[in-house]
């Protein structure tokens, strides 16, 4: 089989075919071009979404943080007055607390009940 060259290189069959000006891999080209550019775009939807919430959970853990430092200042307040309150009578306090416990055991027995 003899192949024809035409002055630019190309062979005579497909010398149309080559100015034609849109070949088949342009065209596969931009398809992929396409499809490419449609998840990059999703991927940057998607990482702008997940800046987003990481902003919003930075800033609840920041508020969880304050709430948390407020709450462990008033609990070592109260540990202060009951180490305070500890320092008197322990009789009287054990007293207290027995009585304490029996009413809330009696409270629960008859919610319990009432069932």
């Amino acid at each position: 089989a003899t192949v024809v060259f035409t002055g630019d290189g190309a062979a005579a069959g497909s010398y149309g075919y080559t100015n034609s000006g849109y070949s088949v891999y342009e065209e596969e080209n931009d398809r992929l071009t396409e499809s490419l550019r449609t998840k990059v775009s999703a991927i940057k939807s998607l990482s702008i979404e997940i800046g987003t919430e990481v902003k919003n959970q930075n800033k609840m853990l920041s508020e969880m943080e304050n709430d948390f430092d407020s709450t462990g200042g008033l609990l070592g307040a109260t540990m202060g007055r009951l180490r305070t309150l500890s320092r008197g009578s322990q009789t009287k306090l054990l007293c207290y607390m027995m009585l304490f416990s029996l009413f809330v055991f009696f409270v629960i027995y008859w919610i319990i009940k009432l069932r």
